[in-house]
């Protein structure tokens, strides 16, 4: 913990009786050592945050509460919400609401959405978030692999997910999502109010600028690494198990695995297993591939935070 009365060996109290001896505009209550002294001691613990880190123990907590919140994207929006491969209980259903309220503003019922919309017209005109259709008046290799890298990961499919969420036909798409009234009257109304408090959070911990740099890698995690590279790369860069296909039209799409190994963005690496079997709660397929995602979700419903897992729609 910060010492609070001092910072490093200065000390505050010479200075509070000195500026205290010039001082007769305070009132009588609060003209005293003490309370300038408390109310010092809270300037130097929302400056300085209540836990002294080290600079690997910041980049540890940083990757910590994104790696939460990829982990609350991949289990709760994507494979229990849009794709209803698995059910949560209420604990950890609501803990994971409340933590994506907190972190990316995101309301579920427009990524749920969004993300089936993306399944039932993929690579097609219409697909909210295809880097494909995008990059079809490019012809040039180099230049398409240089837009890829620079412009839609940074920015440019998180631009797509913005635009469709306004015009998204919820009720065809967004079905079956929660609609408590935790849901009517706090997280989607004020979708981007918690966010703000994940920032006064971050800064009370960790002090004013770690805490602006953590709370700054996890506004910007799930944009970069979901809408970005997921969505991105995972149609463009990778390997392929399947020659999946719409599974109306038959219309191959371009869904690759990015690696085998899912772990940075919680399975999702895995993109080209998940388009092939978009209804399994589990991504990977091969001996060698890992999800870490399905990990989690074997672990939750060991302590039976799980209520249900459609293990009937896996691959065999």
């Amino acid at each position: 913990m910060r010492s609070l009365a001092c910072i490093g060996n200065f000390s505050i109290l010479p200075i509070i009786r000195k500026v205290m001896g010039g001082v007769i505009l305070f009132p009588h209550l609060l003209y005293s050592e003490k309370f300038v002294l408390q109310f010092w001691r809270c300037l130097v613990t929302l400056y300085a945050g209540l836990f002294d880190l080290s600079w690997w123990g910041y980049v540890l907590m940083a990757l910590l509460l994104t790696h939460i919140t990829i982990v609350s994207v991949t289990l709760f929006l994507h494979r229990a919400q849009a794709h209803l491969a698995i059910q949560f209980g209420p604990f950890l259903s609501h803990f994971f609401r409340c933590w994506l309220w907190l972190t990316t503003g995101m309301v579920t019922k427009e990524w749920v959405a969004i993300h089936r919309k993306h399944h039932g017209q993929c690579e097609m005109e219409g697909d909210p978030h295809s880097p494909i259709v995008w990059l079809r008046g490019t012809q040039s290799p180099l230049l398409r692999v240089l837009k890829m890298i620079f412009i839609w990961v940074p920015w440019r499919g998180v631009r797509l997910y913005v635009a469709e969420s306004k015009e998204i036909d919820m009720v065809r798409y967004g079905v079956g999502t929660p609609s408590d009234c935790v849901e009517r009257h706090l997280y989607t109304p004020y979708a981007k109010y918690g966010i703000v408090l994940m920032l006064a959070f971050d800064i009370l911990c960790f002090g004013a600028m770690p805490g602006l740099l953590i709370w700054l890698v996890q506004i910007v995690w799930i944009p970069v690494f979901a809408a970005g590279i997921v969505n991105g790369v995972g149609h463009y860069f990778g390997y392929r198990n399947f020659e999946s296909c719409h599974r109306k039209t038959g219309v191959v799409d371009s869904s690759t695995n990015i690696g085998p190994f899912g772990v940075l963005i919680g399975g999702e690496e895995l993109h080209n297993n998940h388009h092939a079997h978009e209804l399994s709660p589990k991504l990977s397929v091969k001996w060698y591939e890992f999800d870490i995602g399905w990990m989690y979700i074997r672990f939750f419903n060991f302590l039976g935070l799980v209520k249900s897992i459609r293990s009937d729609r896996m691959p065999t």
